[in-house]
């Protein structure tokens, strides 16, 4: 399993900019090796990384050394990782005024950031969506919530008030799925 290097990108800098400089260094120094040379690298953001090395266990490692073990600290770098995406390179996926198009293209955006990977539209209505991962290999409790944090962001981007996410099944949990609850007023 690949994530796309946009993914990845922002981590630094989302991780100094709320814990400074100390708790960038603290944060590269509890991650293995291989994660540690991707970050100390040159990340580019159109190139594929190995989704555990460069994805989840500096997510786990953000959130063990950082956020006392809470998953809290994967769904706030989701949606810094939204913000930073969808108003910057894939602004165009949530140009429309209307936030159930916006949720549309859901389908379109997950493969952009990993391969292989799936994602089906169970329903779409007014003020509400299901969305399902069908395939993701190596889903983690911590993928799924940078996952929701990111989809959370970017219903408000798109310009949904009041924008909720929930996570009903999971992959991680040996769901056949993981199903994303989203709501909107």
């Amino acid at each position: 399993m690949k994530v796309k290097g946009i993914a990845i990108a922002i981590m630094p800098d989302f991780v100094k900019g709320k814990f400074g400089a100390e708790g960038l260094e603290k944060w590269m120094a509890a991650m293995p090796p291989e994660s540690r040379d991707i970050f100390n690298g040159h990340i580019l953001i159109s190139k594929w990384y190995p989704l555990a090395e460069a994805y989840h266990l500096p997510t786990e490692a953000l959130c063990r050394e950082l956020y006392g073990g809470d998953l809290k600290g994967a769904w706030e770098l989701g949606r810094h990782s939204a913000e930073y995406a969808l108003k910057g390179v894939y602004k165009a996926f949530v140009k429309s005024p209307v936030v159930t198009v916006n949720v549309g293209h859901a389908g379109l955006m997950l493969p952009t950031y990993f391969q292989p990977a799936t994602i089906d539209i169970k329903s779409l209505e007014e003020r509400r969506a299901v969305l399902r991962i069908t395939r993701f290999e190596g889903s983690t409790h911590h993928i799924e919530q940078r996952i929701g944090g990111w989809m959370e962001r970017a219903l408000e981007i798109a310009g949904a008030a009041g924008a909720k996410v929930e996570i009903a099944r999971s992959l991680a949990h040996q769901d056949p799925h993981t199903e994303y609850l989203l709501t909107w007023s």
